[in-house]
């Protein structure tokens, strides 16, 4: 039996922020836009903007003081139009002082078999999509850090509880690597 090993600091913290992220969101409800999130450092944040400490909870400051890859997620509002998330994605850049990004979106799903005798035409595909009894609709959360680990959380909404959240570090391999090619 091989011994599981402690994740590292940097990918405990990214795992820690997408499920925040995760929460945060879920808190809102189903059926919302795409948002996209910054993380930073939170003890380097602190460094460079030093005012910054008197909007966090005492917990947050704690941990950043005794985890120094704790991260803060600073969500982007104003997003550029897009037609879809994949352009979205392609558009966006970040300095050096972001450590990594997090996307979420809702997504509708079918099994295998079904996703097959989906129809051609888009206006069809959808339709079929909608009213599939298989479908299910889902959120997913996918975090990157730059250089560094990915994480993903995915809820549904047939099982909407905290505790029913799937992760992982490559859930949705497509859309990590949108998220990392955002940091390069």
């Amino acid at each position: 039996m091989n011994p599981v090993s402690a994740p590292t600091p940097d990918l405990a913290a990214l795992a820690d922020s997408v499920r925040e992220i995760e929460h945060h969101v879920a808190e809102a409800g189903w059926d919302g836009p795409v948002r996209v999130f910054a993380l930073v450092r939170t003890q380097e944040m602190l460094r460079t903007e030093p005012g910054l400490a008197a909007q966090l909870d005492e917990s947050v400051l704690e941990a950043a003081r005794s985890q120094p890859w704790h991260l803060t997620s600073i969500e982007q509002e104003d997003l550029p139009a897009a037609p879809d998330l994949e352009t979205l994605l392609a558009g966006l850049s970040w300095p050096s002082t972001v450590d990594g990004m997090a996307v979420t979106v809702e997504r509708v799903v079918l099994p295998p078999a079904a996703e097959e005798e989906m129809p051609q035409d888009t206006d069809a595909a959808l339709d079929y999509l909608l009213s599939h009894p298989e479908r299910q609709d889902v959120r997913l959360v996918v975090g990157a850090l730059r250089g560094g680990p990915s994480w993903c959380a995915v809820r549904t909404r047939a099982n909407d509880a905290d505790d029913q959240v799937g992760q992982g570090a490559d859930l949705v391999p497509g859309l990590v690597a949108a998220v990392r090619s955002t940091l390069d």
